[in-house]
């Protein structure tokens, strides 16, 4: 099986990191990083940089929190880049921008290495269930090699087209998820405030055509009080500026993007964006009297 080094043990990384070590995968993780003792009493390896983590490595998988993580890992001293060999698999799981991924290929693609650029959907409970959507931008031989080490971390694998096509498709993903917990956070305060309880309307709302994953689940956290991150809202934050600033790299305007963009920037300015980002639901609440 191949050799898998992995960077970017966070609360996403971790499990998905675990489900390949599980699965057999040799894993190879850097010593710096904050989940690597747990992973290394399971049998991963580990190394002092990610250049000699890549030198081992056949495929080298990054989940890192934004572009400039990426491109450091990746082209910075003692660097990924420098210590692929040819043959091998660049895989980012990472949410980052279109340009950079593309950047990312055009990079790998000159030492003779194949790079893809995979985010994921699904939050804390999809990597640590593996049951991750992964969108996938590369070529498709690329795509075919990492096929078997998606579906131990995912179940919904779409391979979309060329490169950058996979972060174009979760900056997407990420317009659809932030803009409808705005409306699920709308809708619950506005009941709340007319003084009705919002566990029943949230039931009443999952019969109808208002039903949604995100109402379910994200609801249900507003209905408990239960901001611990699953997805922080600064990340969500930056995913959206990633939306905005490709939408205006095409001449798309995105209006209703930019609004829940500010309402996540007001959440930040009170000091809230390590929560989750349902808790765009307690910034309402405060605007609106409750």
């Amino acid at each position: 099986m191949e050799r898998i080094g992995f960077i970017g043990l966070g609360i996403m990384g971790k499990p998905m990191a675990k489900h390949l070590l599980k699965a057999g995968y040799p894993l190879l993780i850097l010593s710096s990083s904050a989940g690597a003792a747990a992973l290394k009493a399971e049998g991963a390896k580990s190394f002092e940089n990610p250049k000699a983590l890549a030198a081992e490595s056949d495929v080298v998988i990054t989940m890192l929190p934004d572009s400039p993580e990426v491109e450091s890992i990746v082209f910075g001293d003692d660097g990924v880049l420098a210590g692929l060999k040819k043959g091998a698999l660049f895989i980012d799981m990472s949410t980052i921008a279109p340009a950079t991924s593309i950047n990312l290929f055009s990079a790998f693609q000159q030492k003779g290495v194949a790079a893809l650029d995979a985010p994921v959907s699904g939050g804390q409970g999809g990597a640590e269930g593996a049951t991750l959507s992964i969108m996938v931008g590369g070529e498709e031989k690329a795509f075919e090699k990492a096929l078997p080490i998606f579906e131990k971390m995912g179940k919904n694998i779409v391979h979309i087209g060329k490169p950058g096509a996979g972060q174009t498709t979760k900056a997407c993903n990420q317009i659809v998820v932030g803009l409808t917990i705005q409306a699920v956070a709308e809708a619950l305060t506005l009941a709340k405030k007319a003084g009705v309880d919002i566990a029943k309307v949230r039931a009443a709302l999952l019969g109808g055509f208002a039903q949604s994953k995100i109402l379910d689940l994200h609801g249900q956290r507003i209905i408990d009080r239960n901001f611990k991150p699953g997805f922080k809202v600064k990340l969500h934050r930056k995913d959206m500026n990633i939306a905005l600033q490709t939408g205006k790299d095409l001449s798309v305007p995105l209006p209703a993007s930019a609004i829940v963009a500010s309402q996540m920037d007001a959440v930040l300015a009170k000091g809230d964006g390590d929560l989750d980002h349902s808790a765009l639901a307690l910034f309402l609440e405060s605007i609106s009297g409750l």
